[in-house]
């Protein structure tokens, strides 16, 4: 029984570090978001932003790989099944990002803006951003948007 215990634990580790953009899943080409559902999102000054939504492993191991633009009123919400610590990466992101880390009742618990991109193409040269408080949701948005809508640690975001 030790033994399988002591297996398991990389795989926990694993399924909570979300990367952002993603570590290589394959080589096929970057989902289109259109085949992705998305949920209206309402920020705290009432401003809607369109998400995507990465519910699936691999949606989430994706994340917003590959993409050359984030319009402002888009986004990416991931969406955890149970609390806990969180750290993005950007590897493979084309993009910069602001991060927003949400616990369960959809209260900010941690922002990173303006996250770089990583253009390393070594996986272990890309810093790991967030991480800081439990959550339960992530909300991406284009750089400098969480600025522009004054968010802050506390408030409630509606979806």
């Amino acid at each position: 029984m030790r033994k399988g215990v002591r297996r398991a634990a990389p795989l926990c580790l694993a399924a909570a570090l979300w990367p952002a953009c993603g570590p290589p899943t394959d080589d096929a080409p970057p989902q289109a978001a259109s085949q992705l559902a998305t949920t209206p999102v309402t920020l705290p000054d009432g401003a809607v932003i369109q998400a995507e939504l990465a519910v699936t492993p691999q949606e989430q191991a994706r994340g917003l790989m590959y993409r050359a633009e984030l319009p402002e009123d888009r986004g990416m919400l991931f969406i955890g099944t149970r609390s806990s610590r969180r750290s993005f990466w950007m590897y493979r992101c084309l993009i910069p990002l602001d991060m927003v880390w949400m616990d369960g009742a959809h209260r900010i618990v941690e922002i990173v803006p303006n996250a770089p991109p990583c253009a390393s193409e070594d996986p272990s040269a890309c810093p790991s951003y967030g991480g800081q408080a439990n959550s339960v949701y992530v909300l991406e948005l284009a750089a400098g948007q969480a600025e522009a809508h004054g968010l802050e640690i506390g408030e409630r975001i509606e979806f």
